[in-house]
């Protein structure tokens, strides 16, 4: 039977603690709560993007179907990403490659994946993809600051040896490095499996808590959509680049860490972008369209709703008012466009009538001057033979 429980203490604090890695059974079926905690992780994320949808003028129906297939293509990137580089195991270990029970989730696989299929869904739902893209970085932040406790409970995604009252150590801890401590030394880490570590999952997490109320605050200051994009990516990337570095089960290419490289290339493309934009829209504030489709006639009709970032945007029910508002004030013109054209079509057949009247007197006049007429052509042809007849020659 699978060992699931592990002890894991915090000598300088005087903690310890017995964590087991299944949080109940279903039948035989043990719940993790790895998957727990990612789970909590992406419904808190759900509900503050709802929540806050219409502050980025996205419809949170349509918004919410771009989170599920985005958590979709994250979950799977995310484990493509990590069985890929560690396909030195995986190609061996074919069966293993769908167990993501005990982890092994790269996040930068899960933002790459998550990230194309989210584009996806917002061209097919319809929705901006840079607001979007804005309000999510928020349940981002949520999402790794509560799945990184995973971690934890797993005992795995340390650092190296520390003297910090908060360092960590674990039977587990201890086993890994002693496996590992041959291939740490290859790449400039010194350890000994005997001393506490660096929780590095608990820096994560602290820093994208930290990254999330910033990102709250700075909502109604952005400038451009696409701003909380770039800070997000500024962000998460530093601390990502410098705990990358403390860590002891980097995925690696070569000598690189890959987390790292991609981490420090983010954070100054992200920046220079990010300057550059600020600069370009510094006295220009962001205005903020939410489109309404209301169905009417049995097609989708729009009603445009703007304000400026920061602004307060309108309740349901205000929006409703307005919505039959412009409704009345449509059909009002509809209908005064209609009265107009009802003179001029009446005028136009006044005139027809006029003209048919006259026509019919005309050919009432003209009938006695034919009859009077005849007559005289008549005794005129008469004439004519009579006097052909007198000048014929005789014999």
């Amino acid at each position: 039977m699978e060992q699931t429980a592990n002890i894991v203490s915090f000598p300088g604090l005087g903690w310890e603690f017995e964590i087991d890695r299944v949080a109940f059974h279903i039948g035989s079926l043990p719940v993790y709560w790895y998957g727990i905690l990612i789970a909590l992780g992406f419904i808190l994320a759900i509900l503050y993007v709802t929540k806050r949808a219409k502050e980025f003028g996205v419809d949170p129906d349509r918004m919410l179907d771009v989170v599920l297939g985005g958590a979709i293509g994250g979950i799977v990137g995310a484990r493509a990403y990590f069985v890929l580089l560690r396909w030195d195991y995986y190609g061996q270990n074919l069966d293993q490659i769908f167990n993501t029970r005990s982890g092994g989730m790269a996040i930068y696989g899960g933002l790459i994946g998550g990230l194309l299929v989210g584009l996806l869904m917002c061209k097919l739902r319809k929705v901006k993809a840079k607001p979007a893209l804005d309000l999510v970085v928020g349940g981002f932040f949520i999402g790794q600051c509560i799945g990184r406790w995973g971690n934890f409970i797993n005992v795995e995604a340390f650092g190296g040896n520390t003297g910090l009252p908060w360092g960590m150590s674990s039977p587990t801890i201890v086993s890994y490095l002693t496996q590992h401590e041959a291939e740490l030394e290859a790449i400039g880490m010194n350890i000994d499996p005997n001393m506490p570590v660096h929780p590095t999952f608990l820096y994560e997490s602290l820093w994208c808590l930290l990254g999330f109320v910033l990102i709250a605050w700075y909502t109604k200051r952005r400038r451009f959509d696409g701003e909380l994009t770039l800070l997000y990516t500024a962000w998460y990337g530093a601390g990502r680049a410098v705990i990358e570095g403390l860590r002891t089960d980097s995925l690696m290419v070569g000598s690189f860490r890959i987390s790292q490289v991609i981490a420090a290339v983010s954070v100054i493309a992200a920046l220079c972008i990010w300057l550059a934009l600020r600069k370009k829209y510094k006295d220009k504030p962001l205005t903020v369209t939410y489109t309404a489709l209301v169905k009417e006639d049995g097609r989708q009709v729009p009603y445009e709703f703007s304000w400026l970032s920061g602004e307060t945007p309108p309740t349901d029910a205000e929006m409703k008012a307005e919505i039959e508002r412009r409704r009345a004030a449509r059909a009002a013109e509809e209908t005064a466009q209609a009265e107009e054209k009802a003179p001029e079509t009446e005028e136009s057949g006044g005139a027809s009538g006029v003209r048919e009247q006259r026509e019919a007197e005309a050919d009432t006049q003209a009938a006695p001057e034919e009859e009077q007429a005849a007559p005289v052509q008549e005794a005129a042809a008469d004439a004519a033979e009579k006097d052909g007849s007198d000048a014929e020659p005789k014999e």
